[in-house]
C-alpha cells in the first residue's frame, strides 16, 4: 500500500516496459476530498487550470460561473414554447428534447466542477445559479401579470415563515 501524501489504500501504479512487469511509481495528483482554497487545481479536464498561473484560474471561475449561469437561464427559459409554437408535435417534442440535453448536460458539467472540491468553484457556481435565478427565475424582473400567469414552474413553492 501507497501512504505517501494521505493516500492510504491507493495501489501504485504499474507499468510494462519491454516485456517486464517492473513496478514504477509515478507521481499521482493527489485528488482533494474536502474543500481547499487556491488556484492551483484541476477542473473539469486534465491539465486544466493546473499550475498555468492565477489568469487561468481566474478564466477556470468565470467559465464555471457562466455555466451555472446557462442552466438558470435555459431552466427559466420560454425559449421551449416560443420554438415549439406553430410547428408539429413531432418537431417540437425533438427541439425540448435537445434543449434539455443541453440544460442536463451543462448542469452535470457545473457539478462534476464543484466535485474539484476547490471552494472558489463552489462559490463561483452557486453564485452563477444564483444570479441566473434572480434574473429569469424570481418575481423580481417579473411583471406583475407574468407571475400570475407562470404557474407551470419547476421551481419549488417559496418558503412560508
Amino acid at each position: 500500500m501507497n501512504h505517501e501524501h494521505g493516500m492510504e489504500g491507493m495501489a501504485p501504479t504499474s507499468q510494462s516496459t519491454n516485456g517486464t512487469s517492473g513496478m514504477h511509481h509515478h507521481n499521482m495528483m493527489m485528488m482533494h476530498m474536502t474543500f481547499f482554497w487556491g488556484n492551483i487545481a484541476e477542473i473539469l479536464f486534465s491539465g486544466w487550470p493546473s499550475r498555468r498561473g492565477a489568469g487561468m484560474y481566474a478564466l477556470a471561475l468565470i467559465f464555471i460561473f457562466v455555466l451555472a449561469f446557462l442552466v438558470e437561464w435555459l431552466s427559466h427559459s420560454r425559449l421551449i414554447k416560443l420554438l415549439g409554437e406553430g410547428s408539429s408535435n413531432v418537431l417540437a417534442g425533438v427541439v425540448q428534447t435537445l434543449l434539455h440535453a443541453i440544460r442536463v448536460g451543462l448542469a452535470y458539467l457545473v457539478m462534476l466542477a464543484v466535485m474539484s472540491f476547490n471552494g472558489g468553484v463552489f462559490l463561483m457556481a452557486v453564485a452563477g445559479h444564483a444570479l441566473g435565478f434572480l434574473l429569469f427565475g424570481s418575481r423580481v424582473f417579473k411583471k406583475s401579470t407574468e407571475m400570475f400567469l407562470d404557474d407551470n414552474t419547476s421551481d419549488p413553492p417559496p418558503m412560508a415563515c
